[in-house]
């Protein structure tokens, strides 16, 4: 029913509340969505860069890759498209939702190692530890619970296709070395070492 006086102004403020209350409802859906992707890769495509913060489209919104999340050799440029890894959801002072991604967290690594080996999708292959010095070079502990399997080499890939094939996602600089994890500390750290030859350990 129109209220009385009820003129073009009043149907247009009408109009932009009810347009209002559906964009947040679809935010909080696409909000929610996010938040159980959390500590999962996505792809995105960069839209804008500022100089400082890259803002992404990874499908249903866009993310923002803060200065400190960056790789500090990487540049980047509209259109191209970046894996990240989904870092958090967080709000600013104006209670606006932003969601943070990242390429440098050293779980980046961790789940794209997961996408290219199976053993480590099924859990055969466990990365114990990732270090990180983003853009220059990684150092991942694994081993494995079963015997027969041999998991450096797994994650290596056959003339290092796997390990080559994650270091291309991460813009071709970083190496990554993959080591044997040991429970003791002193084979591990030879471990770690290699190629150096240790002498001794104290």
């Amino acid at each position: 029913i129109t209220p009385p006086g009820f003129g073009r102004i009043a149907a247009q403020t009408a109009k932009q509340v009810v347009l209002q209350k559906i964009r947040e409802a679809e935010k909080k859906t696409v909000i929610s969505y996010y938040k159980s992707q959390l500590g999962t890769i996505v792809k995105g495509r960069i839209i804008r860069y500022d100089g400082r913060n890259a803002y992404l489209d990874i499908g249903k919104t866009e993310a923002v890759l803060p200065i400190e999340e960056q790789i500090k050799n990487e540049i980047y440029q509209v259109n191209d498209s970046l894996i990240t890894y989904l870092k958090e959801i967080s709000e600013d002072q104006f209670g606006n939702t932003r969601i943070v991604i990242s390429r440098t967290d050293p779980k980046l690594i961790e789940e794209l190692f997961k996408r290219e080996v199976p053993e480590v999708a099924n859990a055969t292959v466990e990365i114990k530890k990732v270090v990180r010095i983003p853009g220059e070079r990684s150092k991942i502990a694994v081993s494995s619970s079963q015997s027969g399997v041999d998991p450096v080499g797994s994650c290596v890939g056959q003339k290092g296709i796997r390990v080559q094939t994650v270091t291309d996602e991460l813009g071709g600089r970083e190496k990554i070395d993959i080591i044997q994890w040991n429970k003791d500390d002193k084979l591990y750290l030879i471990a770690a070492l290699s190629p150096a030859k240790i002498t001794n350990i104290e």
